[in-house]
């Protein structure tokens, strides 16, 4: 079985993260997404929430699998019995970082692979940090999320 995590914090899923998810499942066997509990970021939701969000908008997709974590990734590779690491690019910038942590990565873990999947256009500009400003000033996300989402962000805020 070809297994890949695809990780993040995901505050909230987007539907740029939403576009990698349907295309990595198309080719992995089970795509797990691993959210983070990424204190440090100081998470607009909670653990929880954020992966009850993502349950939410992934249910229709029969091969992917939510999980928190807390560890370093290469722990939780092992943990999953997954070498692959799904990683999307929206710009150069974006790969600059993920560069160095693919290297770091592999540095801890040498059969360790990163992908790297780059959004739709459509989807390229989206963020999660984009959509908690605008739902900070109370504007209009619906573009921006998954629509099956939009009812558990609107009471938690």
């Amino acid at each position: 079985m070809r297994r890949a995590i695809y990780p993040g914090t995901f505050d909230p899923i987007t539907n740029g993260h939403l576009d990698i998810i349907q295309r990595a499942c198309s080719m992995f066997d089970e795509i797990v997404i691993a959210v983070a509990q990424s204190d440090a970021k100081k998470p607009m939701f909670s653990l929880e929430q954020r992966i009850e969000m993502i349950k939410t908008a992934t249910h229709t997709i029969g091969n992917v699998k939510v999980v928190g974590f807390h560890s370093l990734l290469v722990t939780l590779s092992d943990e999953l019995d997954a070498n692959i690491i799904i990683r999307g690019l929206r710009a150069v910038s974006d790969f600059e970082y993920e560069f160095q942590m693919g290297y770091a990565n592999t540095s801890l873990k040498k059969e360790l692979e990163t992908v790297f999947l780059m959004p739709s256009l459509e989807h390229a500009f989206i963020s999660s940090s984009v959509v908690r400003s605008v739902l900070n000033f109370d504007g209009e996300i619906s573009h921006l999320v998954p629509k099956e989402i939009l009812p558990m962000i609107k009471c938690s805020c």
